[in-house]
């Protein structure tokens, strides 16, 4: 009898270069290939081992497909009219979710993907709720992938931080200075100062002049409300002024879909479950997480970042940095919490309360 329970290494195949590379050896046997489109690779597969291969949503020839599986190989088939792929091999891009935005935010992949949501979200269908999970779980391998190796830092706050205004500023010249000390910044993914963080970093390589330059360009629309698509066309105005900028990651959600994602996080893990996004973010950012000022939502993730460094279920605690003394202990008073709950734990000298951005980069070195 034929163990077809082989102990090996599995691979991932994302695009149509690493198949071409690993076919030309004779087998994809156990491979996982992920969203390539084979439908010019009839040779190849026909050609090919593809015992115990997985196909996840690669589009190929019907006399392919029935050779892959006559071999064993399990076929996920693409789903057809969906505004998004399931089975996604890596991380969007902002020209991917923004692509139509010159016909207005509404042709655009992201606000078809959240529109999709809407519809579904509660209709009972397990086939819907089926693809979200693949999807999203699609997602937290490539940010997994994407980060190995990465010195990540977390930057918290609110999305009601409009463009024109100092906090703004402030949460850009943070995303500068942390990208050009070698991290590499995550947020939320949405406006705000998770936009301005993201902008920082985007403008890491510029000359420091340029993000004034940057901002003035954006100022033309201050907010995502009332048009998105307005508010879109800037960041693109500003990309298109200084293209190439630098690495970041937003990783965004379509729960909210009312909030867009922002095109300077050069990668974007887009998520349609909250929870599990939240929960992501905050597990890879493994040099620590920034809080800016921010409502419920940040406090929120404060102390989401909290648990487990209380319980220390994740090993050594990850720095906290919050911005805004006067924010933290008076208007919204979370530093005193946390402070409390900190005592006598290894997070301890892991916390740290500052009163502006300027002073965060050396708060995180200190507890590093």
């Amino acid at each position: 009898m034929v163990n077809r329970y082989v102990d090996y290494t599995v691979t991932e195949i994302e695009t149509l270069a690493e198949f071409d590379q690993v076919v030309a050896r004779g087998s994809l046997s156990g491979y996982r290939i992920q969203s390539v489109n084979l439908l010019e690779r009839t040779f190849a597969l026909l050609s090919a081992d593809t015992s115990s291969a997985v196909f996840l949503g690669c589009a190929m020839e019907p006399d392919a497909s029935v050779k892959v599986r006559a071999d064993g190989a399990l076929v996920f088939p693409p789903v057809p009219d969906l505004p998004f792929n399931p089975y996604r091999g890596l991380l969007y891009t902002p020209e991917e979710l923004f692509a139509g935005l010159p016909a207005g935010y509404e042709y655009t992949p992201d606000a078809q993907a959240y529109a999709w949501f809407q519809e579904t979200k509660a209709d009972g269908d397990i086939f819907s709720s089926m693809l979200r999970s693949i999807h999203d779980d699609a997602v937290s391998d490539a940010l997994d992938e994407h980060l190995q190796g990465a010195r990540v830092v977390g930057v918290m706050g609110g999305h009601a931080m409009s463009r024109g205004g100092t906090e703004y500023r402030g949460a850009a010249e943070l995303g500068r200075a942390l990208t050009r000390s070698g991290l590499t910044v995550a947020t939320g993914g949405g406006p705000g100062a998770m936009e301005a963080a993201n902008l920082g970093a985007y403008l890491a390589p510029a000359p420091d002049e340029a993000l004034a330059e940057a901002l003035e360009l954006l100022a033309k629309a201050p907010s995502f409300t009332p048009s998105v698509s307005d508010w879109a066309r800037a960041a693109f105005a500003v990309r298109d002024r200084w293209p190439g900028g630098g690495d970041s990651v937003g990783i965004p959600t379509w729960f909210y879909g009312h909030e867009p994602p922002n095109a300077f996080a050069a990668h974007i893990g887009k998520y349609f479950a909250n929870a599990t996004r939240e929960d992501g973010l905050l597990a890879r950012s493994t040099a620590g997480v920034v809080f800016l000022p921010g409502a419920a939502g940040t406090v929120q993730e404060i102390f989401d970042s909290t648990t487990p460094n209380y319980y220390a279920s994740r090993g050594e605690p990850a720095p906290m940095v919050l911005v805004d003394r006067t924010h933290w202990t008076e208007h919204l008073p979370a530093w005193p919490l946390l402070r409390a709950l900190a005592r006598g734990r290894a997070m301890e000298s892991k916390i740290a309360l500052v009163d502006s951005v300027d002073e965060v980069p050396d708060a995180l070195a200190s507890m590093a």
